[in-house]
């Protein structure tokens, strides 16, 4: 019987020990679990899962189709990082939920673009038309900017990236600015005369930037205020995790793959 206990004891040692060795420490590969939209960000975190295995980490890409849920999962410590938010969206998020994410690296710029609903082009704009925008802080605000940029309407001065509807100083031909959520600005497209919309939801919607009405310039303010960033809880942007992730997306074949795939509708900045 002692010795059959022995045996038994033994065995269990053995078990655990083999558990140990095959989980998240470092005797295994380590698992980084990353939030991110569908388009672009988790189709480029898709190519750097080979480079993350080679360093002896497992890439768990999480998809969401919102911009609110994977910066709470991050915040509550069920990610250990984000791609999809650009840094002035993400700090607008902290400044009004109270969250401490801050960014890791800057990956690419997406920008928005100006696209064709019931109208072609914008000479066909009528008084009254209606014109599409995100309705979410600073994605409303920068499609208000493009329009203002078209010549389409004038902002007050000074409001730059706190722009919102209530902000348009002119506006002529009585423009209908239509918001809408972010998500849902391309699948309302028919329904509308132009409207501005996300990078990320363009491609997902199967627009090319290169045939939208108007875009935004990819170099200036535009690029450094809406960067796309690897977003990480305050304290955790130096782990050995976090900047093993960022050496993989800033890298030749992400970069390559990015300017291969996109045509332009989202530009590396590393």
């Amino acid at each position: 019987m002692k010795k059959k206990l022995i045996a038994l004891v033994l065995s269990l040692s053995l078990v655990l020990a083999l558990a140990a060795c095959g989980g998240s420490g470092d005797g295994g590969s380590k698992t980084i679990k990353v939030g991110a939209t569908p388009a672009p960000h988790a189709a480029i975190l898709e190519q750097i899962k080979d480079a993350l295995s080679k360093d002896g980490y497992t890439l768990d890409i999480v998809e969401y189709d919102d911009y609110v849920a994977p910066n709470n999962s991050l915040e509550d410590g069920s990610l250990d990082a984000n791609y999809f938010q650009h840094v002035t969206y993400m700090n607008e998020f902290n400044a009004e939920h109270g969250t401490h994410l801050v960014s890791a690296a800057g990956i690419h710029y997406e920008p928005f673009g100006l696209y064709a609903g019931k109208c072609a082009s914008l000479a066909e704009l009528q008084d009254g038309a209606q014109i599409a925008v995100p309705n979410d802080g600073t994605n409303e605000a920068r499609a208000l900017l493009l329009l203002e940029q078209e010549g389409l309407i004038k902002l007050k001065d000074g409001v730059g990236l706190s722009a919102t509807k209530m902000d348009v100083a002119e506006n002529p031909h009585n423009y209908d600015i239509v918001e809408l959520e972010a998500r849902q600005v391309s699948a309302r497209l028919s329904d509308v005369d132009v409207a501005v919309i996300n990078g990320n939801y363009a491609i997902d919607a199967g627009l090319k930037v290169s045939d939208a009405l108007a875009v935004e310039a990819n170099d200036g303010a535009a690029a450094e205020a809406y960067v796309n960033v690897v977003a990480v809880k305050e304290g955790n942007e130096n782990s050995e995790a976090v900047q093993a992730l960022v050496k993989a997306l800033q890298s030749d074949e992400v970069k390559s793959f990015i300017e291969e795939t996109y045509d332009g509708a989202v530009v590396p900045l590393f």
